[in-house]
Parts: C-alpha cells; structure tokens; sequence
C-alpha cells in the first residue's frame, strides 16, 4: 500500500498571470504554473521532492497543520 499525505495548499493568481503555490505546512515548499491544472500539477511533484527529501535525510514527515482557511472583507473609509 502506498503511503499518502494531505496538505493544504495555496495558490496565488499572479498580476502577470500562471499562479504561484504554497505549501504552509512544508517551509519553502513553493512552485508556479502557468495555468490553474498546471500549477496543481508542478504542486503534488514539488511535495512529493520536498518528502522524498526529508525521509532521505532522515528527517520526520511533517503533518499539515493548517485547520482552516477563510477570506475576510476589511472595507477601508
């Protein structure tokens, strides 16, 4: 059986366009695509090379942490 983790994961339209994503439970964890499926995807390789690289260091894998996430409306004047 193969062994799996779920993190969340932010993506950020970018001005330019594409989108950048974050992963905030793996420090430095961050990749671009310039589409929305393309970005998903550059997202599960940059994961899967993050904890490939933590276990080849013999480092723990770390759980996602984020409990939720919200968008909030501050109206200024």
């Amino acid at each position: 059986m193969r062994e799996r983790h779920d993190y969340t994961v932010v993506f950020e339209e970018e001005p330019e366009g594409g989108y950048t994503v974050i992963v905030p439970a793996l420090p430095g964890c961050v990749t671009y695509g310039r589409t929305r499926a393309e970005a998903r995807r550059m997202v599960k390789e940059a994961i899967g090379a993050y904890l490939q690289s933590l276990r080849k260091h013999g480092e723990a894998i770390p759980e996602d942490n984020v409990s939720s996430v919200e968008s909030v409306a501050v109206g200024l004047g």
